[in-house]
């Protein structure tokens, strides 16, 4: 059975906000963020695909100005926050990496790739 992990709840994070988790898997930890936009929710590795960093600047701040994208603080990439992708930046058509997440009792759940 896969693992999984309960980050937390879905209301504890702003609406067009963002928050990061670090948890544990196959012996490290891993950085990873949920982004929230109304009663959806995206999640994605805290790595930039170019940059090879993570993207934020300051705690749960990996959003631009007008709320719109998820912003690289190293090098400014812009990525979609419905996919990932890169849409622009040194790193266009690259993707963020996706978390498996589901919404169980009001808590964001992640289930852990094998």
């Amino acid at each position: 059975m896969p693992q999984e992990t309960t980050l937390g709840a879905l209301k504890d994070i702003p609406d067009n906000e963002a928050k990061e988790y670090e948890i544990e898997h196959d012996d490290e930890t891993v950085e990873v963020f949920v982004v929230r936009k109304g009663a959806n929710f995206f999640g994605y590795v805290n790595y930039c695909p170019h940059a090879g960093t993570p993207l934020n600047w300051s705690i749960d701040r990996f959003m631009t100005l007008d709320k719109k994208y998820i912003l690289c603080a190293t090098h400014g990439a812009e990525f979609r926050i419905e996919d990932g992708q890169c849409i622009s930046g040194p790193c266009v058509g690259d993707c963020l990496a996706p978390l498996d997440l589901r919404l169980e009792n009001g808590q964001l759940v992640l289930t852990h790739p094998e």
